[in-house]
């Protein structure tokens, strides 16, 4: 699977701090939930990307290597996803739902991160439908089954959990502290 990007910055031949002064400035451009794709040389440009986008509150989402090209992914946050102040009531830890897969019990695992995350690495048979589409996509879920809403830190599964309980879903569990955490098994949709 190719990962899809919003937008893309070419930092070829850039040594630390440069890949890392562009990638804020284009940053700065997308809009929330957008992803960039950073092509660099600068072998640090890993572990600085990561430790940016920490601190930033954005996500890093993973790199693949093509030759000596690094491509790195990130996605920009919202300032909703920064600032919850509200949380859905029903919770399940990363515990709960890996006893429950781990027991052959049927639930639905709602992955609502953006599709460059989901490829990066996800729960197996976790059906993906980003927070930004989900709204034209709640129809493809079951009102009536077990939900457990995830995503990379428990902030757009929130969002999503609270979404699909005004939309009449009775049983929507947003699942803490999400994949940045999870432990279990996951599956791949891209060759790194």
């Amino acid at each position: 699977m190719s990962i899809s990007a919003d937008k893309v910055l070419d930092a070829k031949g850039l040594a630390c701090p440069m890949p890392i002064v562009k990638t804020k400035k284009t940053m700065n451009e997308l809009e929330p939930g957008q992803v960039i794709e950073v092509q660099a040389t600068d072998k640090g440009s890993t572990t600085d990307l990561k430790a940016w986008a920490e601190s930033t509150g954005n996500q890093y989402l993973g790199t693949i290597t093509e030759g000596d090209v690094l491509k790195h992914y990130l996605r920009k946050a919202s300032e909703e996803e920064l600032n919850n102040d509200s949380p859905h009531p029903h919770t399940a830890s990363l515990e709960d739902v890996l006893a429950k897969l781990e027991g052959n019990e049927k639930i639905t695992i709602l992955d609502v991160r953006e599709s460059a995350e989901y490829a990066f690495g996800h729960i197996p048979n976790a059906k993906s439908i980003p927070l930004g589409e989900l709204e034209q996509r709640f129809n493809e879920l079951d009102p009536e089954e077990d939900v457990y809403i995830i995503c990379r830190s428990g902030s757009r599964s929130d969002m999503a959990a609270k979404k699909l309980s005004e939309k009449g879903f009775k049983k929507t569990i947003n699942v803490v502290s999400g994949m940045k955490d999870w432990t279990g098994p996951t599956e791949t949709s891209v060759e790194k």
